[in-house]
C-alpha cells in the first residue's frame, strides 16, 4: 500500500505521535485532518522536523513530531498505551499502525547493503534504495508473552529490572532465529525462572508497537524445577492467587487478559 507523503485532504483517522504518547485535544476528543494540519505549521515555525504521511486502504493519517515543547494550548499529550485502553478495536489497530509506521520511518533512511539513501516506493509501504533497489518493509519483532499456573491454580508472575514501578507482570522475550513460537515460550520461562513448562497453548496476539513488537500469546502450566532467576532480566519472581497479584499491567495490553483470565 503506498504512502502518500502530503495529503491534501483525508477523512482517514488522525494521529499525532512522539514516542510512547500522542497527541489529543485538550477535551480529550480525538484529531482530524485540520488538527494535523495545525500542527504541522506549529512544526515548521519551530523548525522542528516532522514526518506527515497518509495511508488510505488503512484509514491512517499520521504526524511524527519530534519535540513536545511549547504544544499549541488546544492541544494535550497522553499515552498511546492509555489510548489502548479505551479505544475500540478499529481505532487501537489504527493506532498502533500509526505509531509503528512513524517509527519506522524516522529510523529507515539508509541503504543496509550499499548505504544509498531510501525513498519511498509508490506502490507499496516500503523504502527502496536509489542505488542499488533494495527494498525495506516495515519491521515487525515477534515476541512471545505467557503466563505459567500450578495444579494448586496459582500464576507465575516476575518483576523486571528495567521496571520503575513494583510492577508484576508476565514472562516474555523475543523470539529467535529458528524457533517457533511454543519453543521460545519454553526456552524463555527456564532461561528467566529456572522452571519446565508444559501444555504450552496459544491464547491471543496484540500489535505492541514500541516500536515494533507483535506479542503472541499463551499459556503453559508449571512442569518442574526450583526457581533460579536470571539476575539481568528479572528483580523478583513469585506464585500468586489470581485474585491476589499484586500491580499488574493495566487494561489495554494481553499481559492484562493473561493474567486476569479475560
Amino acid at each position: 500500500m503506498a504512502i502518500i507523503n502530503n495529503p491534501k485532504e483525508s477523512t482517514c483517522r488522525c494521529f499525532a505521535v512522539i514516542n510512547h504518547e500522542q497527541v489529543l485535544r485538550t477535551d480529550g476528543s480525538a484529531l482530524d485532518f485540520h488538527d494535523l494540519t495545525v500542527l504541522k505549521d506549529w512544526c515548521v515555525s519551530r523548525n522542528y522536523v516532522f514526518d506527515f504521511f497518509e495511508e488510505k486502504q488503512w484509514n491512517v493519517c499520521a504526524l511524527g513530531l519530534s519535540s513536545k515543547e511549547g504544544l499549541p494550548s488546544a492541544y494535550t499529550f497522553d499515552t498511546i498505551r492509555h489510548g489502548f485502553s479505551i479505544d475500540s478495536p478499529e481505532e487501537t489497530l489504527c493506532l498502533s499502525r500509526a505509531k509503528a509506521i512513524v517509527a519506522w520511518r524516522s529510523m529507515t533512511h539508509y541503504c543496509s547493503a550499499c548505504g544509498g539513501v531510501l525513498k519511498d516506493h509508490l506502490g507499496q509501504t516500503a523504502r527502496y534504495c536509489i542505488e542499488c533497489g533494495q527494498m525495506f518493509f516495515p519491521r515487525i519483532e515477534p515476541c512471545i508473552i505467557t503466563i505459567v499456573s500450578r495444579k494448586d491454580g496459582k500464576i507465575l508472575l516476575a518483576k523486571h529490572v528495567n521496571r520503575s514501578r513494583e510492577m508484576y507482570a508476565c514472562i516474555a522475550g523475543f523470539i529467535e532465529a529458528g524457533e517457533t513460537a511454543e519453543q521460545a515460550v519454553a526456552r524463555e520461562v527456564m532461561e528467566e525462572t529456572g522452571y519446565k513448562v508444559k501444555n504450552i497453548r496459544y491464547y491471543g496476539s496484540q500489535s505492541w508497537p514500541f516500536p515494533s513488537q507483535f506479542m503472541l500469546g499463551f499459556t503453559c502450566e508449571y512442569d518442574g524445577g526450583d526457581m533460579h532467576l536470571q539476575e539481568d532480566e528479572l528483580a523478583d519472581a513469585k506464585w500468586f492467587e489470581r485474585g491476589e497479584c499484586p500491580i499488574t499491567p493495566p487494561p489495554g495490553s494481553i499481559a492484562y487478559r493473561l493474567i486476569n483470565n479475560v
